[in-house]
């Protein structure tokens, strides 16, 4: 993921941004398509499902680059704030609806329907994003190298306001992810019956403040707002792992989930108002890893910590860590705490030079 994810986002900044979409959708069709014929099959291969999924993993890296910097190319600048909230709610619809869905079909027709489904879903895809417009480089860009990849890690680290985002949210996932503790979580309370409310809980919190984010739109203050959600995720974690009741905890991780995705949101607003379109899929990779390494490293921490002392001190330290970090975080980036959207220097040239584009 990481090696695909970097490269992808050299790909989008060089290639079709709508044509790196629609042939990874693709090949990922090509994928389930094998794991369909696998399923139908008298002695399913269990080694091919590894395989496919390591297939699965490096599609979606070379893939999500180029759809997360596409959308600064489709839609005009001051509507990239709802376009982003539009973006973020259908993953967590998504995530929400398809597993139900596919667990559905499994549990009332088998695997290989579920299989035959996602085909069926992969193939309306393709067709939708046929009718999307090309999205070639707006210059002529130079072919994909270790200099290019070099070159977008440089511009990330020398804007502070943008290295911030980063970090908080690294800072943010790694030390207060607890979603690892789940089921001892819910065994230790005594509500094990309660487990598909914890997993559903963060992702329900994030879709609430998603459906009320029009106020967003006109909020200038975006640095603030990405380390207020941040803290407040990390407060909330505390809040709920200090907790033995039941309707306190769930109620805590809706909170928490609300928080990050208020962080999430305005971390999305910062990355496609000023990040210039040249720049813009190698920056979608390194965000990318951000938000996937993070929680994939909370989880490590929170089963690593626990087993260590015990599973309230991982949730409450961790979240406590969270909060200590964030708020290092924030005293040492002035530039990223201070980041307003109506006087940022890259936010202006930015909605400047798009401005300028669509006129023509």
């Amino acid at each position: 993921l990481i090696v695909f994810g970097l490269y992808g986002g050299v790909l989008a900044d060089y290639l079709d941004r709508k044509k790196m979409i629609w042939f990874t959708e693709f090949g990922t069709l090509i994928a389930t398509s094998v794991l369909l014929i696998n399923s139908l099959q008298e002695k399913p291969s269990v080694i091919l499902i590894f395989v496919i999924a390591a297939v699965f993993a490096a599609l979606n890296g070379l893939k999500r680059p180029s759809q997360d910097a596409i959308l600064p190319r489709l839609v005009s600048h001051d509507d990239l704030p709802s376009a982003s909230a539009l973006m973020s709610l259908r993953w967590q619809f998504g995530g929400i609806v398809g597993p139900s869905v596919g667990g559905i079909i499994i549990a009332s027709y088998g695997a290989g329907a579920a299989y035959l489904t996602d085909c069926l879903t992969f193939l309306i895809s393709l067709a939708l994003i046929w009718q999307v417009k090309s999205v070639p480089p707006l210059d002529k860009a130079t072919p994909p190298s270790m200099a290019g990849l070099l070159e977008g890690l440089n511009y990330a680290f020398k804007r502070k306001d943008l290295l911030g985002t980063y970090v908080v949210d690294l800072a943010a996932m790694f030390l207060a992810m607890p979603m690892a503790l789940f089921p001892f979580w819910a065994d230790e309370i005594g509500a094990p019956y309660a487990l598909g409310f914890f997993y559903s809980s963060i992702t329900f919190g994030a879709v609430l403040v998603t459906l009320l984010s029009g106020w967003m739109r006109n909020y200038p203050h975006h640095g603030r707002a990405v380390i207020i959600g941040a803290l407040g995720w990390g407060v909330a974690i505390v809040a709920a792992g200090s907790s033995n009741s039941l309707v306190l905890v769930i109620t805590c991780l809706i909170i928490a989930g609300a928080f990050d995705q208020v962080s999430a949101l305005f971390r999305g607003f910062i990355w496609n108002q000023s990040i210039p379109d040249e720049l813009r899929g190698r920056l979608a990779g390194i965000e990318m890893l951000s938000y996937l390494l993070g929680p994939l490293g909370g989880q490590a921490r929170a089963g690593g910590m626990a087993a260590m002392s015990s599973l309230r001190v991982s949730i409450v330290g961790g979240g406590l860590l969270c909060i200590g970090f964030v708020g290092l975080i924030a005293a040492s980036m002035p530039k990223f705490r201070s980041y307003d959207v109506r006087s940022n220097e890259y936010a202006l040239k930015e909605a400047k030079v798009r401005k300028n584009r669509e006129n023509i």
